[in-house]
């Protein structure tokens, strides 16, 4: 396989990714309908040798032409951005998918892999790690549901000729030119880099797992180059050894990062029930020799203070629309570059 396909190529992940495949040799065909432009923090440069600009709702075929592989990361990409309405969510993240994949399929791409998420797994109801297949699926949210309906379909389509792997991250953090703010650990470091202080209104113990996006790309690589019989029609937790935090420990974490700042846990919003602990003992075991995650809570604290030193970043950076999803959908609603339905006004 030499030319891969990234949609959502030009978003936080996106971006990262499409340097990496380009760094190790990789063709990579760019598409994405370009929500997020202007919204970089840092210059980069593109090594897309082709860029096609649109909705996912609107490929089709010919789009796909001499693609050997597609990594399919453009989706509303939160759970905030999903309840802006709930249709949408249908239309883009499961619709849009599975139509995406059966082109794909029809066109004779090999390989798609999709970014799915562990929002699936909603409330855990016991301490247990949750496990790929046997752990309940008790999606709570609209991201969340299509997510696991997307995940169904595409293994559904699943065939010898087309292989289909779903990787579902814990919660991304780390640095990218088109940094976002609204997820956990990013936000906590920003949260004291710019304000000195951090406050948690929980008490802190609920957990999360979180991964850095270097790793996060390691695994989508991965996808593409462990063999079939590994990844075929299966689905990985991404993470890392010991990868579930409490709030406390990642509010802990970020505060450590930023020498000076202090961590407050005010608690008065009681205990969030929304804690699940996420086990990695597929993707960390069967593929050993392909994902081999390099970064920890530490070193990636440490990475986003530098970006901050070097680009000055300020509060209202932090706070606005660059670096928060959902205020920028809403800015292109707004000034009319959007419609409602989030397509481009022509």
């Amino acid at each position: 396989m030499k030319n891969i396909m990234v949609t959502g190529n030009l978003g936080y992940i996106g971006l990262v990714l499409t340097d990496r495949l380009a760094s190790k040799g990789y063709n990579v065909i760019g598409y994405d309908i370009g929500y997020y432009e202007g919204c970089e923090i840092e210059r980069f440069v593109s090594r897309v040798s082709r860029q096609i600009r649109k909705d996912i709702r609107e490929v089709d075929s010919a789009d796909l032409k001499d693609v050997d592989a597609i990594v399919h990361l453009a989706a509303l990409s939160n759970d905030p951005l999903g309840e802006f309405d709930p249709n949408l969510t249908d239309q883009i993240n499961r619709d849009g998918t599975i139509r995406l994949a059966e082109l794909a399929k029809a066109r004779g791409v090999q390989r798609f892999i999709y970014s799915s998420s562990q929002s699936m797994y909603g409330i855990a109801k016991s301490d247990e790690e949750l496990d790929e297949d046997r752990s309940e699926k008790n999606p709570i949210t609209a991201y969340a549901r299509t997510k696991w309906e997307a995940e169904c379909g595409l293994k559904e389509l699943g065939t010898n000729d087309f292989l289909t792997v779903c990787l579902r991250p814990s919660t991304v953090f780390g640095v990218s030119p088109r940094l976002r703010c609204d997820i956990v650990f990013n936000n906590l470091v920003a949260c004291a880099y710019t304000k000195g202080r951090i406050e948690v209104k929980s008490d802190g113990t609920p957990w999360r797992p979180v991964v850095h996006i270097q790793d996060v790309c390691s695994a989508y690589i991965a996808g593409l180059e462990a063999p079939a019989a590994i990844v075929a029609g299966r689905s990985f937790n991404v993470g890392i050894k010991n990868g579930n935090y409490t709030v406390r420990e990642l509010a802990e974490a970020a505060g450590q990062a930023v020498p000076g700042s202090s961590v407050v846990f005010t608690g008065e919003h009681g205990k969030d029930s929304r804690t699940y602990k996420v086990g990695f003992t597929r993707i960390l075991t069967e593929l050993r020799d392909y994902y081999k995650p390099e970064w920890d809570l530490r070193k990636g604290g440490r990475e986003l203070v530098e970006l901050f030193k070097r680009i000055n970043f300020t509060e209202d950076m932090f706070q606005g629309r660059s670096c928060n999803r959902l205020l920028q959908l809403k800015h292109l609603i707004k000034e009319k570059y959007i419609d409602q339905s989030l397509k481009l006004v022509k």
